[in-house]
This record gives structure tokens, sequence and C-alpha cells, in this order.
């Protein structure tokens, strides 16, 4: 079985912010699979659906950011599943606003929410979907930058990413890391559409 889990703070006051992408598409896949039932099991939120005719459990940790590691290897536990079968989505503020980079494998990159899932796996060899929210702008505290909500002129946009962003993710669980990667590594304007390949 399959894991994705989106990451995020959990509260209204962090719903709108741009720490919150990887809930978002997590979200979003549930709400195409018609809005399973919802369990909560191993500190999270979460849903089992079938993607492409692979089972997954789709989660959202309950707990904070930093220590969503602890959730992770829960529901890996919980899908009898190992940390290949993974996949983590969350924000990068060093990629640009709807850029998606997936990736079989890597460092925390300063995300502490990478950083704790590293650190409750001991391991940095699981796929992770980083969605684009910078660049941070000057003299914005990097911390004060990603629980912001979004601008105005990128709020229209976000459906678009979401999307693009779910459909990579779908891709990934149901065909596999590097299906996915030529698919969407190559990511192309926010508002231009599908990814061409």
């Amino acid at each position: 079985m399959k894991v994705l889990v989106g990451l995020g703070n959990p509260g209204e006051e962090y719903a709108a912010t741009r720490h919150n992408i990887g809930y978002l598409v997590a979200e979003e896949i549930v709400r195409r699979q018609g809005r399973p039932y919802q369990e909560r099991k191993a500190r999270s939120l979460v849903w089992r659906v079938n993607i492409g005719g692979q089972e997954a459990l789709v989660a959202r940790p309950t707990s904070s950011m930093n220590r969503c590691g602890a959730s992770v290897a829960a529901l890996l536990a919980l899908a009898d599943a190992g940390p290949e079968d993974l996949l983590v989505v969350c924000d990068d503020l060093y990629l640009e606003f709807g850029t998606i980079r997936l990736r079989a494998r890597g460092g925390p990159g300063g995300h502490n929410g990478l950083l704790s899932v590293v650190e409750a796996l001991g391991t940095q060899a699981f796929p992770r979907l980083r969605v684009g929210v910078g660049p941070v702008d000057p003299g914005v505290p990097h911390a004060d930058f990603v629980l912001s909500p979004f601008p105005r002129q990128q709020r229209k946009l976000i459906p678009d990413v979401v999307r693009r962003s779910s459909d990579c993710a779908e891709v990934a669980l149901s065909e596999g890391i590097a299906s996915a990667m030529n698919r969407f590594n190559r990511t192309p304007a926010v508002g231009a559409g599908e990814d061409a390949g």
C-alpha cells in the first residue's frame, strides 16, 4: 500500500498559509475520490483510496509541522509500508510559486516538516513532492513568510497549482516516481495548463 502525506499545520489560523499547500493537495486527491470515509488514526486524518488500481492512504497529520515525523512513521506502520512507499507533499520557499518538483529522495532543505520526517524514519530515502511558494519577500524571515497567507494575485492561481500537484502525486502513486518525474518536473508557468508530456 502507498501512503501520501500532505504536510501542514492544523488549525484555522494556518489554513490559508503557504506552509499548508500540502494539506490542499491531500484534500484535492480526497475530493477526486468522492470524499471517502475519514478516520482519525496515526495522529492524522486518514482516507483509504484507490488511485489507478493502487491502494493508498491519503493523510493529513494533526500534529504541528515541526512534529509530523511521528505521524508519518505511524502511518507507514498502519499501512505496513516502507519509506519507499511514501510520498510527502510540502511547500518549498526556494522554488518559484507554482513550480513543482518530485524527487525520490533528498535532504530536508531547511524544511522543518521534512526534517521531522527524516529524523523519525532514520532515512532521507523517501519520495517527496515540493510545491513552490517562493520567492521569499526581501527582509522577511523565512518562518514568517511560510506562515503568511498567499497574496491576492496568487490566491486565484492556487486551484491550478493544486490540480497539477495532485495530478503529479496520483501518477507517482499509480505509475511510479520515475514516470511522474518525467511528466511533471518540467512544470509550465502557472496558469499555462497541462504539462505537455
